[in-house]
């Protein structure tokens, strides 16, 4: 899944993980580290399942657990409109 913020949405990475702000509307949102792992990962091209596996080998999280956290972060950011795929 090739993730893509929108062109309206802009980054900061943060000592706490990435910042995503939408410039039209201002609003923000924080992404914690493991928020911003998963969403470099799909950004560099990564697919869904590689997010999945970097968060299991970088934190201590087992599969399914990390399955779902992509799949609501995902939701979520699509639900926002921070991203298309």
């Amino acid at each position: 899944m090739a993730l893509q913020l929108r062109t309206h949405i802009s980054t900061a990475e943060t000592d706490y993980g990435t910042v995503l702000l939408d410039e039209r509307s201002g609003q923000y949102w924080q992404l914690n580290a493991t928020g911003a792992l998963v969403v470099q990962t799909l950004r560099d091209g990564g697919t869904q399942a590689e997010a999945v596996a970097t968060l299991v080998d970088q934190f201590e999280v087992d599969e399914s657990q990390a399955n779902a956290d992509v799949a609501a972060l995902l939701d979520g950011l699509h639900s926002a409109g921070l991203v298309t795929s």
